[in-house]
């Protein structure tokens, strides 16, 4: 089965899947480090799922209680990056199609529903959902953040994620489809969260270039700020999510530059921890 995306777009409060769902063979994973603010609501709309699985990275907050109080497997694994993470996190699933989802990413019901009338004997499948991104209560319509597809369901058999240290992503076997629905994806409390969530990714990213040899100047570092702007902006639309629009395209120059900026230092500090959520949206920089 082939699903296509939703002409409606949803409430930007989504709702809860029906408890009385039957479970299916499918095992939800989530990489969780201090998660407790998105848990609850993350964890009660995978309830149709017959394995939750959280492979938590040192939680100092609530994280695991919450999800044992909603019947996940809790696993310890200290932070290997991203790819590394959630490939250990898919290890550890108990079945073979996993459903990958960030610690405040809630999928809402019309996906749920959709996967659960999918076709699973073909291990070559892949599906992405359309993922909506918020600031507060606010959701960015515009700009690099939309749209915004990510490859969430897959069978481990035949497609895993790649190794990258941030900004990772599946490597599919086979053909992706498309799920109606959305993940709401509240990862950012106000705009200044946006940016100080910052200094993770592009630590992780100065550390990728440096084994890469890779430099850069400043007229370099400019050019792409410069074009990181307009391009979020201007060319995406950001432009018509007011304020929004301005601190999104703000970000991405920042994000575009930053980590090269600091691979080019000839010392800087090295390292990463892993911050509450993911970024807003894989590989966009």
């Amino acid at each position: 089965m082939t699903a296509s995306p939703s002409s409606a777009a949803p409430s930007t409060t989504p709702s809860t899947p029906d408890r009385a769902t039957a479970k299916l063979a499918i095992s939800a994973v989530l990489i969780v480090k201090n998660g407790e603010k998105h848990l609850e609501r993350v964890l009660a709309a995978l309830g149709f799922c017959s394995d939750i699985l959280v492979l938590d990275s040192g939680s100092t907050d609530r994280t695991i209680e919450i999800a044992r109080a909603h019947g996940a497997r809790v696993e310890h694994q200290d932070f290997l990056g991203y790819g590394p993470q959630k490939n250990r996190a898919v290890e550890l699933a108990r079945h073979d199609w996993v459903l990958v989802i960030d610690d405040d990413e809630v999928l809402d019901a019309e996906s749920a529903a959709a996967i659960a009338g999918l076709d699973l004997t073909d291990a070559s499948r892949c599906w992405r959902v359309r993922r909506r991104t918020y600031v507060g209560a606010r959701e960015v319509r515009w700009g690099q953040w939309s749209p915004d597809h990510s490859l969430r369901l897959f069978n481990r058999t035949m497609s895993r994620f790649n190794q990258a240290s941030v900004h990772e992503s599946v490597r599919p076997a086979g053909q992706v489809s498309t799920l109606p629905g959305a993940i709401h994806h509240y990862s950012y409390a106000d705009y200044a969260e946006v940016f100080a969530r910052m200094d993770v990714y592009a630590r992780a990213k100065a550390d990728s270039y440096r084994a890469r040899g890779r430099r850069c100047g400043p007229l370099l570092l400019l050019m792409r700020s410069g074009w990181g702007f307009l391009r979020s902006y201007v060319f995406k639309l950001g432009f018509l999510d007011g304020n929004a629009g301005v601190i999104v395209a703000l970000s991405l120059a920042v994000d575009v530059a930053l980590g090269l900026a600091i691979a080019s230092e000839p010392t800087g500090a090295k390292g990463m921890d892993a911050p509450a959520g993911d970024a807003a949206g894989e590989g966009r920089a």
